[in-house]
């Protein structure tokens, strides 16, 4: 089993905005017990899920729970930059793909409590891999070995793979850069990860410029708050 290291840029970040990610964290955990298979999305690239869903991930694991971070986004994973291999190893298309077993994808990590299932080799057809019955035996399996599963996936805004997983999972967060995407595109998103029929649990509204006072209007869609400029943008 190939270990994934986080790089030292990226944990010092973590580091820094550990408060930050803790805030949402804590209102997952008081959005319901039964809330363990997170969906992470974006309406277009670059808004921060990624980033978000890493530093989530790591914050449950910081917190002492088992925890599962899954890169779903199959079609243009940038989790690679963030935890680096120590050698060859499976992701989750080969899974998918029958290929390997499930165990063989599984990946421990530098960060207590926390494991890793990498995106793999992008596929021809990742949209129908997304929808075959090994993900759903996936996400039953992990119900019962992990407290929490947090799963990256595509923006919604250009595919619909977010609102497949969605289906899968128990709740969903959507990440958007304020002041980059429209009010109107980010209402679209959020109707469609409602419809996927998982609780939506808000949209957080990041890099915000804290001088600015005309991005309240988002409150309307229950975000969590307010997480300042961040170095990474997906």
């Amino acid at each position: 089993m190939s270990q994934f290291v986080l790089g030292r840029a990226k944990a010092q970040m973590v580091k820094a905005m550990e408060e930050y990610y803790n805030a949402i964290q804590v209102n997952v955990q008081f959005s319901g017990s039964h809330l363990k298979v997170i969906t992470v999305t974006s309406v277009q690239p670059g808004e921060g899920k990624s980033t978000t869903s890493t530093n989530l991930a790591i914050s449950f694991a910081n917190s002492g729970y088992r925890t599962l971070l899954i890169d779903a986004d199959i079609r243009n994973s940038v989790m690679t930059g963030t935890f680096k291999a120590e050698e060859a190893y499976h992701g989750l298309t080969s899974y998918l793909s029958g290929h390997v077993d499930l165990n063989s994808v599984i990946h421990d990590t530098s960060v207590s409590n926390l494991s890793l299932i990498p995106a793999g080799q992008v596929p021809p057809n990742p949209t129908t891999l997304l929808q075959n019955t090994r993900f759903d035996a996936m996400i039953e399996q992990f119900r019962r070995q992990y407290d929490y599963v947090i799963i990256d996936t595509p923006p919604i805004g250009l595919v619909v793979d977010a609102a497949i997983v969605a289906q899968k999972t128990d709740g969903s967060i959507l990440v958007t850069e304020s002041g980059a995407i429209s009010r109107r595109f980010v209402k679209k998103a959020v109707e469609q990860m409602e419809q996927s029929g998982a609780q939506f649990l808000g949209v957080i509204l990041n890099k915000v410029d804290t001088t600015k006072e005309r991005y309240g209007s988002y409150g309307s869609y229950g975000a969590y708050g307010n997480y300042g400029k961040q170095p990474d943008t997906d």
